[in-house]
């Protein structure tokens, strides 16, 4: 008779959360280094979720808008790059081969494939013509080191062409090749984007050439970034690992195995751990609250979220395309959610039916100056703003 499969029930998955993405008091990190190793990747498609979500689990969150660029763009031992499903992501440096081998090189495929086809529907150069541009601006940017797509273009001047995208189809538009270019030599490893041009929130990168990384199998390579990620995020579903990677489902179970991951259940059906993580995992020792970011990877790390965010708070919390909020947590779930005004205070507002309590409260209220604190003079607006950022930061009459 086969031995029942252990059940890890919604309280013991917020106390995994919570101790092992570093939202717990007692777990909070001394480096972005730390909490990047600790959440596998960060996501970067807005600048400034990468130093929010670093700043809600740092020990002294005052450093870490100077901690996070010194890792950036000193120490380079985070790497910001494209990856998982088509989206940009800051990785620890040891582990952007494993990132490219496992995910960006079917994505990248798909991108050349992508940018080639478009350029022959409107007669735009071939492959041979790109091919060319594609080298001279790599030999650009190994002599200047750092550059803007405008400072690449004036060096060469076929990065300033345009052609139409997605004829015929209600998005529509024109494109340059540097736009299209550099976004496929990102998701192929040859460049990664670089120091922005402003402040730590601009969205204006400069561009760099990868730093070199050794070519991994890409079995090898998805199980160890599969293994990682569990190690994180598990108990998750293979409909979780499928979404988070964004590959195919054989992909996702043949990584499965190659790890070893052990089958448990949680409410709604089987989910999996990475082997000798099926005890029992003890909360921390005091609730807390933390203020995250929208697209933070905590908020995004599954795709059934049931289990932290209720479903009746997904109208507030997440846009139309899926993108989830500013959110405000209480012991291991989400219950509210944020934004900065104009003048620079905080302001959040919690949505669960009932409230949080006068302890809850006052926690969150705690952290919400800390970060006003140390945002100082600076002032965040997110990229994409679900609804309840909107109506908190006033950004819509």
């Amino acid at each position: 008779m086969s031995q029942a499969r252990r059940h890890i029930g919604v309280a013991e998955r917020r106390a995994r959360l919570v101790a092992r993405h570093r939202l717990a008091a007692e777990a909070r990190a001394g480096s972005p280094e730390e909490v990047a190793d600790a959440l596998v990747a960060l996501h970067g498609s807005d600048p400034a979720t990468v130093y929010l979500a670093i700043g809600a689990r740092l020990a002294e969150p005052a450093a870490t808008v100077a901690q996070t660029e010194r890792a950036l763009y000193a120490d380079r031992s985070l790497v910001r790059m494209h990856a998982m499903r088509h989206t940009v992501f800051v990785f620890p440096t040891a582990l952007t081969a494993v990132a490219h081998a496992s995910t960006s090189l079917t994505v990248a495929a798909r991108e050349r494939a992508s940018l080639l086809k478009n350029m022959a529907k409107v007669g735009a150069p071939d492959a041979v013509w790109l091919k060319e541009v594609e080298e001279s601006t790599l030999a650009v940017l190994a002599r200047l080191g750092e550059a803007t797509a405008a400072e690449l273009a004036r060096e060469e001047p076929r990065l300033r062409e345009r052609f139409a995208h997605s004829v015929g189809k209600p998005y529509e538009a024109m494109h340059s090749v540097s736009s299209r270019l550099l976004r496929v030599l990102g998701t192929e490893g040859k460049v990664v984007r670089g120091r922005p041009l402003g402040s730590w929130t601009s969205s204006q990168f400069r561009w760099a050439l990868a730093p070199e990384h050794p070519e991994l199998d890409g079995g090898e390579a998805r199980a160890e970034l599969l293994r990682r990620w569990l190690a994180a995020c598990g108990p998750a579903t293979e409909e979780d690992l499928k979404w988070w990677t964004g590959w195919r489902v054989s992909d996702v179970r043949h990584a499965l195995r190659a790890i070893g991951a052990r089958e448990v259940a949680v409410d709604g059906g089987p989910a999996y751990v990475t082997a000798g993580d099926e005890e029992e995992v003890a909360g921390p020792a005091e609730p807390s609250a933390a203020l995250l970011p929208g697209l933070d990877p905590t908020s995004m790390g599954w795709l059934r979220r049931d289990w932290y965010l209720a479903p009746e708070l997904r109208g507030a919390l997440i846009d139309r395309a899926g993108n989830i909020g500013a959110t405000v947590w209480w012991d291991g779930r989400i219950v509210g959610g944020w934004a900065q005004r104009a003048d620079g205070e905080m302001e959040w507002r919690v949505l669960v039916e009932g409230g949080v309590g006068r302890e809850a409260e006052a926690a969150i209220e705690r952290s919400a100056r800390q970060l006003r604190s140390w945002l100082g003079d600076t002032r965040v607006r997110p990229r994409f703003p679900a609804p309840l950022d909107k109506e908190l930061g006033g950004y819509v009459k």
